[in-house]
């Protein structure tokens, strides 16, 4: 059974947190998806809101016979294809005129760029804890070598040399969980 699945479950059986586990793992992915169905960010939004409203009000029952995504995408879907409907009643705009694929770009990139943001962070936490302070004060904090030696109470060489570590040793879990980077 998948981890959807399983916080459903518990959800079910009254445990609030599973629904908070189901709406945080999958709600970007479902936005991105209604997106492309509506081409519109904003619908997109509110569709993925009326289908964690279903799931919360009407609690339907997930058989097992797909993956807990597919089916959650699928109440997503038929969402969209009812919201679609009722909005066509009230406007009579082209959805292509509506459509603006630089929107859902600029979307795609920053999910990605949050994801990948997520994974340093969990790499960050496997490091050593000198490791990470001197990559924390350098790299999120822009502190210079000389101000990082002061708070770290080092010579600036050893923080350079620290800090070569640090980003080889960084590297090298990211490297493990198959993160794909550009310059490190």
């Amino acid at each position: 059974m998948d981890s959807g699945a399983e916080s459903y479950r518990r959800f079910l059986d009254g445990d609030d947190s599973g629904m908070e586990e189901i709406i945080r793992d999958y709600k970007d992915g479902l936005i991105l998806y209604l997106n492309g169905l509506t081409g519109n960010i904003y619908i997109a939004e509110e569709l993925m809101e009326d289908t964690f409203f279903k799931l919360v009000t009407k609690k339907p029952r997930f058989s097992g016979k797909s993956l807990f995504k597919t089916w959650l995408y699928s109440i997503g879907r038929n969402a969209a294809i009812d919201g679609m409907r009722r909005r066509s009643k009230l406007v009579h705009t082209p959805i292509e005129e509506c459509y603006d694929i630089s929107d859902e770009e600029s979307i795609e990139r920053e999910y990605l760029k949050e994801e990948q943001k997520i994974q340093l962070h969990k790499a960050l936490g496997k490091l050593n804890p000198d490791y990470r302070q001197v990559l924390y004060l350098a790299f999120f904090e822009d502190f210079k070598n000389e101000e990082t030696a002061k708070i770290m109470r080092k010579s600036k060489r050893q923080i350079e040399n620290l800090l070569y570590r640090a980003k080889q040793s960084l590297k090298s879990v990211l490297e493990k969980e198959g993160f794909e980077f550009e310059i490190l």
